[in-house]
């Protein structure tokens, strides 16, 4: 097995392990998690913060979770609660999550959309910027296609993209470590549903995100900060294609993870950011 991919399924099962025996035990400030329920989907949020509303999620892949915060090279619900009101999530189906759904093998990506709205909706909130970790990439360009006029600005922090000489990286990582821990869990999802459903999140459009084409990108107008990373997982080109394509995007410096003192002037150039972009008070 490859190094990297098997060093992020091992990481993956132990942040696993950690979050089945303890639901509360990565907990921002040990805040509760709420729950609610649209059209078959129970989703788990939380909250930090004040201001402006902030979407922040998690990476991990498929086991995108609010636990994965406490491992991110950049924990925004912690990072950006002195200045906004930071809104973090259980993707559906995560494993370790309390978030549930159907599996939906129609359109994986507006259906991960669709619940982020349903969130923001159900909290009251027209209008939010975005911050998201690894999958996050994707994530905020399908948000962004569908409802541009919701999404003021987003930081993109490590993006998931194609590999070409690694085509199948996500795919495997959900086949191989995702799906066998669901179906202990939802035994009644046939393998079929699961591997069309994998097929249709990375395999049906093999190129730059996944989640979006690149002509979306070139007429996105939503204002985006990139913040590289170049590993199996998350391309470097794609960080780069991203900044180059979309009119309002901006790439920062790579690597940016370390000296410390860098990645605290990248965690602030994210921040500046989103002030900037927040819509002035009425």
């Amino acid at each position: 097995m490859d190094p990297v991919r098997r060093d992020v399924l091992a990481m993956g099962a132990a942040a696993t392990a950690v979050a089945a025996t303890s639901p509360a035990a990565f907990a921002q400030d040990g805040a509760a998690a709420s729950f609610f329920e649209k059209d078959g989907v129970r989703i788990r949020y939380q909250e930090a913060g004040s201001g402006f509303p902030v979407l922040c999620l998690p990476g991990g892949g498929l086991n995108s979770r609010i636990a994965v915060w406490q491992t991110a090279v950049i924990n925004a619900m912690d990072a950006f609660k002195a200045d906004f009101r930071c809104i973090t999530m259980d993707q559906r189906n995560a494993i370790g999550g309390e978030s549930t759904g159907p599996v939906p093998t129609n359109d994986p990506w507006g259906a991960f959309a669709d619940d982020h709205l349903s969130l923001m909706d159900h909290l009251g909130i027209r209008q939010f910027a975005y911050f998201g970790n690894c999958i996050g990439g994707p994530f905020a360009l399908k948000l962004m296609e569908r409802a541009p006029d919701r999404v003021v600005a987003a930081v993109l922090s490590q993006p998931v993209g194609h590999r070409p000489e690694k085509p199948d990286v996500m795919y495997d990582s959900g086949h191989d470590g995702w799906a066998p821990e669901f179906r202990k869990l939802r035994p009644d999802v046939p393998m079929e549903t699961i591997e069309t459903y994998l097929h249709n999140l990375y395999r049906a459009r093999p190129d730059f995100v996944y989640s979006v084409s690149r002509e979306f990108a070139r007429a996105c107008q939503t204002p985006m900060l990139v913040l590289p990373d170049d590993v199996d997982a998350h391309p470097l080109q794609t960080s780069v294609d991203i900044a180059s394509l979309a009119p309002n995007a901006e790439i920062n410096v790579y690597p940016w993870k370390e000296p410390p003192e860098l990645k605290a002037r990248t965690i602030n150039r994210a921040r500046n950011f989103l002030k900037a972009h927040q819509p002035a008070a009425r």
